[in-house]
């Protein structure tokens, strides 16, 4: 099967997360607000990248400050460990502090 070419809304999508340096975070939310789409579209957006594709995924979190459980069951745990290995802290909470670590696009 050949690789389709994502829809405009995915490419902007897609080319606000790779403007989010090492080391922070946005959330689907914010995101989707700044492209004008759903939360729930930024998570389509996200979920259909094809594997070893260099877009940071890792760094779009939920509202609450958290990694978002994935039906595989290991997403979440590979996505926690990147944002932990990119010198992100969690709380006890599993939370990360979104005043600390969000990511204002207007820095772009």
């Amino acid at each position: 099967m050949s690789q389709q070419t994502p829809t405009p809304i995915y490419q902007r999508i897609y080319l606000l997360v790779r403007q989010i340096p090492a080391g922070y975070v946005t959330t689907y939310g914010q995101l989707g607000r700044l492209v004008g789409c759903s939360a729930r579209t930024v998570g389509f957006a996200l979920a259909a990248l094809p594997p070893g594709n260099d877009t940071p995924w890792q760094r779009v979190i939920n509202s609450k400050g958290q990694v978002s459980t994935r039906t595989d069951g290991e997403g979440n745990i590979l996505q926690y460990d990147l944002l932990v290995a990119e010198g992100l802290h969690f709380d006890a909470g599993q939370r990360l502090d979104l005043q600390r670590y969000q990511w204002n696009f207007l820095r772009c």
